[in-house]
Order: C-alpha cells, then structure tokens, then sequence
C-alpha cells in the first residue's frame, strides 16, 4: 500500500523541524513576492530567468534534513492509484525501461536557479505508456523514502521533460540530491520534483502534499512567481 500520510517520516529518521517551521513562516510572509526593481520587461517568458529569482553555479541542497540510505538491492517504485497495470519495479526493472537524455533549467522557491543541467532517466510519458491511467485521472501524487509528498496535475506531468532522474550531469544523482531517484519537473518550482521517489500514485481527486499543506503554491508556476498559496 503506499503512504498518503503527511505528518511524519518514516521510520526512525527524524525531520529538521527547525527548517520546516522556518520555511512555513516563510511562505506566511512572503505571499504574494515579487521581485523590487525588476524591469517589466524582465517579468516576460522571453527572459530565461524567471522574475525574483537569481543565477547560481553548483547545486545546493535543501531538504527536509533527512537523507535516506536505499541500497539498490531494496529500492522499489511502486506505480498504483487508478490505472490499469500497476507495477512494482526493482532497480533492474527500472533500468530496463527506455531511456532518456535531457537538458534543463533548474528553480528553486528560495529564488536561485540552475541552468543547463543534464538529466538521464525515465520519461513521465513511458511511465503512462505502461500503466495506462483510467480516464478519470486528474491529479498525480509522489511519494518519497523520507516521507515526503508533493502532488501535480496529470498535464503537468506529462510535459515531455518531466523524468525521474538517476544522474545528473554524467554522474550518478547523489544522495543528498535524492538518489538514486528524483523527479525532475522543470516548469515547476523543484519542490514538485519528490526525492528519493518511492511511489507514484494516480488519482481522481487533488491531494496537497507536504508543502502544499504549509503554506507553499499548489501550482508552483516560476514564470507567474507562484511561490505561496
């Protein structure tokens, strides 16, 4: 069965609830941010770096504080939720799926970007092509090795640079990244991208996830600067 839950980790492990109480503050007072003194221009689909945010080099990394250990022996994907095949793949299975090599951006909420990152994995749409969702699925929701859950509409997903990644840039994802596996939505903020992806579930109805329900956009739209619901 896959987990829904959204108040706790699993297991052991323990979330940084400094950083979540931080970042929930965060999303109350800054509703409705928009960049001071950027140039209307700027605020277009022509410029490449979306409004209120900035251009860095590197990858930080920002996370729940928790960095789930998953031998690929144990690793498993479980796709369910209203579709006609479920499946439960093992690291082997996954990588027998056709692959894929994509270029994009990268956006954070906490406003710094990436540029030109180089993803290789399973497309969203081969993952459709197996499970055929029923006709009345609406809504997607990821579910994480850490507990975590972040939810997006069924278009969203099947956008064709939506992949669940295990390298970047040529080398493998690393952990603190959300190895072996993340998702990676690029017209998205990157919270909708789940780490350590565990499950993907289909569903008629919308679940909010884990920041969605602390305050974070459910749509989560760099170009509309969509931080904060």
């Amino acid at each position: 069965m896959v987990r829904s839950d959204l108040g706790s980790l699993e297991g052991c492990m323990e979330p940084n609830e400094r950083l979540i109480a931080k970042k929930e503050a965060w999303a109350e007072a800054k509703r409705g941010l928009t960049e001071e003194g950027v140039p209307p221009d700027l605020r277009t689909r022509h410029n490449r770096l979306p409004p209120g945010q900035h251009l860095t080099k590197g990858w930080p990394v920002l996370d729940l504080g928790v960095h789930p250990t998953i031998p690929l022996t144990d690793w498993t994907l479980a796709i369910c939720g209203l579709v006609e095949q479920k499946v439960l793949w093992s690291w082997p299975q996954f990588l027998e799926q056709p692959h894929v090599r994509s270029t994009s951006d990268f956006h954070c909420v906490t406003t710094w970007s990436t540029f030109d990152n180089r993803w290789d994995g399973v497309s969203f749409r081969q993952i459709l092509s197996v499970v055929r969702p029923l006709p009345q699925v609406r809504f997607v929701l990821f579910s994480s090795y850490d507990g975590y859950t972040t939810n997006l509409p069924l278009e969203a997903c099947a956008e064709e640079d939506v992949l669940l990644t295990y390298t970047w840039n040529d080398q493998p994802l690393p952990k603190e990244h959300g190895g072996p596996v993340r998702v990676i939505v690029p017209k998205r903020y990157a919270w909708k991208g789940a780490k350590w992806v565990k499950a993907i579930t289909f569903a008629e109805h919308d679940t909010p996830g884990f920041w969605e329900i602390r305050g974070y956009s459910n749509t989560a739209l760099p170009w509309e600067e969509d931080r904060y619901g």
